[in-house]
């Protein structure tokens, strides 16, 4: 009976999604909302289907956080994380502390003691990781300046939870008297190292960190290949899921949070040869269990409450997402969000998270709460995750139009000279130096950018460059794209680099497209248009950096000008191997780039037994004679 009740709970669910997902979305209300939608109709306060095991549900499902984190942190490089400290712990930081003060003293004001009000306002100024990243990630808002400063945020209230669970208990000694009725304790929720002292509670999770970072970075390579080389994929996905879980419940048993845990495994692993095939394997089950996550968050949803106490939970939902949009919006404006970002990364981040109902139920056991408040804080933690969607909905249909009128409206600069031959589209660090070099070998340029600070500084130095919006067709028009015989896309917003390539291909064909790129994903991107002169930002300077490495390292200046000439007419001959393979199978390009690499090392290793002949790609007569005249 028990295995058939088992199937039977699972068939009610996969029903559910498979019914109600694909319903909400052509609707346009999106898969958050349909999961959601979905564990209200099936769970126990409305048609019954699911009982009332949610809790422990709920719990089984949190592991889609977990797994949704690791796919995150694989996507992020280092370099990246260590480059947004800033919006981390600054923008996060700040979020936190004036959410934790407005909350906790609305809460004062009606009628909470000041050790429960500060429990709720830390409890309350968390938002959702699983509904905000899905929801954006669906609608393609998670790569823009809202979207990451919405991502850094979120990663600061994940570091905070083991935090506020460790502030919880000493809130609780405040107590007159202990609370009547309490919740029953949900097994994993207390940290496992409780008991210790401070500084081996401190040692532990220390070794634990170390642990995964000395794993993710040394070993775990070598163990993907050695499962790799069996040529076993299921294999391959027991050995993912292995090493999430691993990391999980490790992670759990030191007492901090699961998700930060595999978060932090996932930026070890960003940089390992297998991160894309990893992302791939554990992908479909990120999907499966943050909709079941979602469907019992629906299904935790107290309809007899609500609708016995509908003022005052709506009251309160209202109050919260309220307080949370102000705070959101004044904070992004002062980090320099504008043209309705700002109100994106509000809208965003307006509403409770789902380590809430952890903290809740902590709260209550550690009996800072009664059973009737802990209830209340539920639904309305509920209710305001239930309502993030639509109100990106709201923003997607009603207020981003509004800014993008608005945005219409500002007056470009008038474009007297159309006569130039090149138009830059974008003038920070690298539209600069391309255009410095062009302007300084005698090239009329047309310079573009949409950043009015940018420009204004720029003129002082004395370039002669346009505000404007090259993603208008009119702003191109007026450049002279018409006439122009070459346009480069320097700008920043990598997505948009691409849509605008597109459009100026149909509009002006005869238009020759110049590009930079992020990496060489990005760099397929522009191959699928048939656009080839492109350059990826940061490769010629990091091979030039190498060069003069290997000349300090003993090599000759020419030696290293050659070998770093050899390794780019490498590089850029295997470029055009892999987008060949990306195009037919992406699943073989890790595999491909592990024989160019070792193709590589024969071909550098060769390069030193001989010397320079027909196939030198690094004739540099300057530096033989700077040498020569050296040794003399």
């Amino acid at each position: 009976m028990y295995g058939y009740d088992i199937f039977s709970q699972a068939l009610i669910y996969l029903l559910a999604t498979v019914i109600s997902v694909p319903l909400a979305r052509k609707l346009g209300l999106g898969s958050v909302l349909g999961y959601l939608l979905a564990g209200v109709l099936i769970g126990p306060f409305a048609l019954g289907l699911v009982g009332r095991q949610s809790p422990e549900v709920i719990h089984f499902a949190e592991f889609g956080v977990v797994l949704l984190l690791f796919i995150i942190g694989l996507e992020l490089e280092p370099s990246l994380l260590w480059k947004m400290r800033r919006y981390v712990f600054g923008l996060g930081g700040l979020q936190v502390a004036t959410t934790t003060v407005v909350i906790g003293l609305a809460a004062w004001l009606f009628g909470f003691k000041p050790h429960q009000s500060v429990a709720i306002g830390l409890i309350l100024s968390l938002s959702s990781t699983a509904i905000v990243l899905q929801t954006l990630s669906e609608k393609g808002l998670l790569k823009n300046l809202a979207g990451r400063y919405s991502f850094s945020v979120l990663l600061f209230q994940d570091l905070l939870v083991i935090p506020i669970l460790a502030l919880l208990p000493v809130l609780a000694s405040f107590n007159d008297t202990p609370v009547a009725g309490t919740l029953i304790k949900r097994p994993g929720q207390v940290a496992h190292v409780a008991d210790m002292t401070a500084w081996i509670q401190l040692l532990v999770i220390v070794g634990v960190m170390t642990g995964i970072y000395f794993a993710g970075r040394f070993i775990a390579r070598h163990i993907f290949r050695y499962v790799a080389e069996s040529g076993i994929r299921e294999l391959f996905t027991a050995t993912a899921l292995l090493m999430v879980i691993g990391i999980a419940l490790a992670m759990e048993k030191v007492g901090l949070s699961p998700a930060l845990g595999t978060f932090i495994a996932g930026v070890v692993l960003a940089e390992n040869e297998y991160r894309h095939e990893l992302e791939t394997t554990v992908i479909p089950f990120k999907g499966l269990l943050l909709g079941l996550f979602f469907i019992t968050v629906g299904a935790s949803i107290n309809l007899s409450l609500l609708f016995e106490k509908l003022a005052t939970i709506t009251g309160f939902v209202t109050l919260l997402i309220l307080i949370k949009l102000t705070i959101l919006y004044f904070l992004g404006k002062t980090f320099g969000l504008k043209f309705g970002r700002e109100t994106l990364f509000a809208f965003a981040l307006s509403q409770a998270g789902e380590f809430g109902f952890i903290l809740v139920t902590f709260s209550n056991q550690n009996q800072i709460f009664n059973f009737q408040t802990t209830e209340l804080m539920l639904i309305v933690i509920s209710l305001s995750m239930a309502f993030t969607p639509l109100m990106l909905i709201l923003f997607e249909k009603q207020i981003e139009p509004y800014y993008i009128k608005k945005r219409d409206r500002e007056v470009p600069d008038d474009i007297k000279d159309q006569d130039h031959s090149v138009i830059i589209a974008g003038f920070g660090r690298f539209g600069l130096v391309v255009g410095r070099l062009l302007i300084a070998n005698g090239f009329k340029v047309t310079i573009l950018d949409s950043n009015p600070a940018n420009v204004a500084v720029l003129r002082k130095y004395g370039f002669k460059l346009y505000y404007g919006d090259v993603t208008r067709p009119e702003m191109l028009e007026a450049a002279g794209a018409a006439q122009a015989r070459l346009i480069i896309l320097s700008m920043a917003e990598y997505d948009e680099a691409v849509k605008i390539a597109a459009s100026i291909q149909k509009k002006y064909p005869n238009l020759k497209i110049a590009a930079r790129t992020r990496d060489i994903y990005h760099t397929f991107q522009f191959y699928n248009l048939g656009i080839h002169m492109v350059q990826r930002e940061s490769f010629n300077s990091a091979l030039e950096l190498g060069a003069k490495a290997l000349h300090y390292l003993g090599f000759t200046r020419y030696q290293a000008y050659r070998a770093s000439r050899t390794f780019k007419h490498h590089e850029e001959a295997v470029l055009a191997e892999l987008y060949q393979h990306w195009q037919e199978d992406e699943s073989r390009i890790i595999r491909e780039a592990r024989l160019f690499s070792e193709e590589l090392d024969d071909i550098m290793q060769a390069e030193h037994r001989f010397s320079i002949h027909e196939t030198d790609y690094a004739w540099d007569i300057t530096s033989i004679r700077k040498e020569a005249k050296e040794d003399l």
